[in-house]
């Protein structure tokens, strides 16, 4: 497991992790750790004291970052989730938990994505949070999302091939999926759960429609999203357009992609710790924490 060393970590006395023990992960486990700690090390700063967790399986790693920060760094941080995944973490990191309703304006919120674009828009919902996620996303000065290789497209259902996840109100679902077979996404259904009986059903007690469509329509998402909430019924549209000021992506060589929002594009990598050619240990030791601390990233010549 994790060691605990003393450091000095956005100005102040702190923690930080070790690598002693340090578990070994999958390539795209590592991925996405290497992206969230990034991300996190450039936007989580001392002054920043209201914090809002997003969802999905980049978000442990955000969190898991945050918490190295230390005692001193955390201890007059209030922490927002988006869903009952993101509220275990910070109970769980021992992190003050707050609400929204409490802290309507955020300081910067760090969220995960089903997939980006290269405007920075985003597909999220795959786990029936996004009305939740877009409440912390807009509330917050800084929107910043962290994901895995896989998640960076230039154009929105390249690789999320499920479709526009919508949140709908149960007593209109019906009439929802009718009209959107109307306007362009015939296979668009209703989310059945896995292993119950019935819908999904989000953390608001809504149901929840996958909608597939055409490239053409997601090649300008700002438009489609409009169109989407204009439904009677429809809660919130899992299309998160003109938000993000910066997406972090962690790449299988251990470097992170980052694209911002004025379309600025940096690579990454370990200038310190560089991993020779034919070196025997798995190059996503970079992502697993090992060899490389990602204070000490730099952009790549």
């Amino acid at each position: 497991m994790w060691g605990i060393a003393g450091s000095e970590v956005n100005g102040g006395d702190s923690t930080e992790l070790t690598t002693d023990d340090a578990p070994k992960l999958s390539a795209i486990e590592g991925s996405k750790r290497l992206a969230a700690w990034t991300a996190v090390d450039r936007h989580v700063k001392s002054e920043h004291k209201v914090i809002g967790i997003g969802s999905g399986s980049t978000v442990p790693y955000v969190v898991e970052r945050i918490v190295a920060q230390g005692r001193e760094a955390n201890k007059d941080r209030v922490f927002i989730p988006t869903g009952f995944q993101s509220k275990e973490l910070i109970v769980k990191g021992n992190l003050l938990l707050g609400d929204v309703d409490q802290y309507p304006r955020i300081d910067v919120t760090v969220d995960g994505a089903d997939e980006v674009d290269k405007d920075l828009n985003c597909i999220k919902g795959g786990g029936a949070c996004h009305l939740r996620e877009k409440v912390l996303a807009e509330a917050a000065d800084t929107f910043i999302v962290v994901a895995d290789y896989r998640k960076n497209s230039d154009i929105l259902g390249t690789t999320y091939k499920a479709g526009v996840p919508i949140e709908v109100a149960p007593f209109a679902y019906a009439k929802v999926l009718q009209n959107l077979h109307a306007i362009g996404s015939p296979s668009a259904v209703l989310r059945m759960a896995q292993k119950k009986a019935g819908p999904v059903v989000s953390d608001n007690g809504n149901f929840i429609i996958d909608a597939p469509f055409p490239e053409e329509d997601m090649q300008d998402p700002y438009t489609l999203l409009t169109k989407l909430k204009m439904l009677t019924g429809v809660v919130e549209v899992g299309l998160f357009c003109h938000m993000a000021k910066a997406a972090y992506f962690g790449n299988q060589d251990g470097s992170i992609t980052v694209r911002w929002l004025d379309g600025n594009r940096e690579e990454l990598s370990s200038l310190s710790s560089p991993m020779p050619v034919g070196d025997e240990k798995n190059p996503l030791d970079y992502a697993n924490g090992n060899d490389v601390d990602v204070n000490e990233l730099e952009p790549k010549a």
